[in-house]
């Protein structure tokens, strides 16, 4: 465990390789450590898809990359984690790939979670110092663990970049969402969002834009009335900070609008919103009575998702829609 007479020098690499939500989730738990150890270096390693995310961080030292591509890329990280002393790893992803990562830089201590609260159990087996985390939230897990590893101080920010303008997107106020998740399961249907389109333009004259990645570009005139805005991660981060509110389901753009502050719904169905939902209490979390909790990745979108209705999303929505400037309701 660290302690405040650590010397300056002292070398910290925290391990959260991916994905987006996770990151996002990990972020107070690494404020929480930085300012507790302000004269620490701190090291992320992280799969370069998710570097537009760290930028600009200040309590992030160095952004170094898990590269996998070959064998020479994997020798590389090899040698960049064995070319220093490092204090301490903390591994907040818990998978056996992340703790193998933590075992190659040769800490003098690996701290990680109890291998009943990971997903894979034999990464437990890495760590020397292991947390059984009692908070519900995973965002109030990582900052248990922070706390396991000695931070004293508990910070629950963000700290996001600004992002990059890439893409179209409306000059007056619009709904932002991001209708695709990593597992089909935790989806709504794309007809609920064209439904919920319409209703919007109807009532407020407020447009529904769709955040897609690029390769989706073919699906533009199939998603009508919403409007599509096709961008990267940057562009993505940028369009929420522009949104005056965002539709989500369990996916990192859902948990990225709630680090921002961003008003709007969440809507959720297999997976729990105690657990996995949208942290800061900015956005309405709707879910189905009939919904049943699993974690089992499926493609085919859960029937409990199906039940929440486009009118029942626009009602949660109405509140922020009415306070708009621009929103010019219709009597």
């Amino acid at each position: 465990m660290f302690t405040t007479g650590k010397p300056a020098n002292s070398q910290i690499l925290i391990i959260r390789l991916g994905a987006m939500g996770d990151i996002i989730h990990t972020l107070p738990a690494v404020a929480s450590l930085k300012q507790s150890f302000p004269q620490a270096h701190l090291t992320w390693l992280v799969e370069r898809r998710w570097q537009p995310l760290l930028e600009d961080n200040p309590s992030i030292d160095e952004v170094a990359h898990l590269e996998r591509d070959s064998i020479g890329a994997l020798f590389r990280t090899w040698r960049f984690l064995r070319a220093r002393k490092w204090d301490a790893a903390i591994d907040f992803q818990g998978l056996l790939k992340s703790a193998v990562v933590a075992s190659a830089a040769h800490p003098e201590r690996i701290y990680g979670f109890h291998h009943s609260q990971v997903r894979e159990r034999a990464a437990a087996v890495f760590y020397s110092n292991k947390l059984l985390s009692t908070a519900v939230h995973v965002v109030d897990r990582n900052l248990e663990l922070a706390v396991a590893a000695g931070a004293s101080a508990t910070v629950r920010t963000f700290a996001l970049p600004k992002g990059l303008a890439e893409g179209d997107l409306p000059s007056g106020d619009f709904v932002l969402a991001s209708p695709l998740a990593g597992w089909g399961s935790k989806q709504w249907p794309m007809e609920h969002f064209r439904v919920l389109a319409e209703l919007l333009a109807r009532e407020f004259r407020l447009p529904l834009v769709l955040n897609l990645p690029a390769e989706q570009r073919c699906r533009a005139a199939d998603l009508e009335p919403c409007l599509t805005h096709f961008s990267g991660l940057a562009g993505l981060i940028h369009a929420t900070r522009r949104a005056a509110a965002v539709v989500g389901v369990d996916s990192g753009p859902l948990h990225l609008a709630a680090a921002l502050g961003k008003p709007g719904v969440a809507i959720f169905g297999p997976t729990d919103p105690a657990r996995n939902g949208p942290y800061g209490g900015s956005l309405a979390i709707l879910r189905s009575p009939q919904a049943t909790t699993t974690y089992k990745r499926g493609a085919a979108i859960d029937r409990s998702m199906s039940d929440i209705s486009p009118s029942q999303v626009f009602e949660a929505l109405r509140s922020v829609c009415s306070s708009l400037g621009s929103a010019t309701p219709i009597r």
